[in-house]
């Protein structure tokens, strides 16, 4: 088996696990999944929870689609009171989309559901493993802040 095969075979193993774990987190009653939002509503929330506030022209850019969806996508959220519209202070021809503080504590319940479940899991791997997913997740996190960063690949 080449090198490149190897490669192949344990990323396609490790993709499937990480499918498996997603399927067992998804098990949990997350509000992620109780919600009633549709995905993209869901993508407008969490975008939000990263940047703080928003444009329309902004959420068009990151969700791919025109202003108009996202203005029907924002109306809806608005009706749940998970964001608010304001006037941009620096151009008031630019309303800013930012999350309510029933949003924030939407994204709060998430990120909680999603650490206890994961931290349940981990609470079961010995301290050897533990160092071990440390060192692993790490490496993880440094290659994707490189794809960030260089999102060609280098060249070799």
């Amino acid at each position: 088996m080449s090198v490149n095969d190897e490669r192949d075979r344990l990323i396609k193993r490790i993709s499937e696990s990480q499918r498996d774990l997603g399927r067992h987190f998804a098990r949990d009653p997350s509000p992620l999944f109780t919600s009633n939002l549709t995905m993209r509503q869901l993508k407008v929330v969490m975008l939000l929870s990263f940047t703080g506030s928003a444009s329309g022209q902004d959420l068009a850019a990151n969700l791919g689609v025109g202003l108009g969806t996202v203005t029907g996508i924002v109306d809806r959220l608005v009706g749940h009171g998970l964001v608010s519209r304001h006037e941009d202070p620096h151009d008031r021809r630019v309303r800013r989309i930012e999350l309510t503080d029933q949003g924030r504590t939407l994204v709060e319940q998430i990120n909680d559901t999603g650490t206890q479940s994961f931290r349940r899991i981990m609470e079961r791997l010995d301290t050897d493993t533990l160092r071990a997913l440390d060192d692993v997740t790490t490496k993880i996190l440094q290659a994707a802040e490189d794809l960030i960063a260089n999102p060609c690949p280098p060249t070799s």
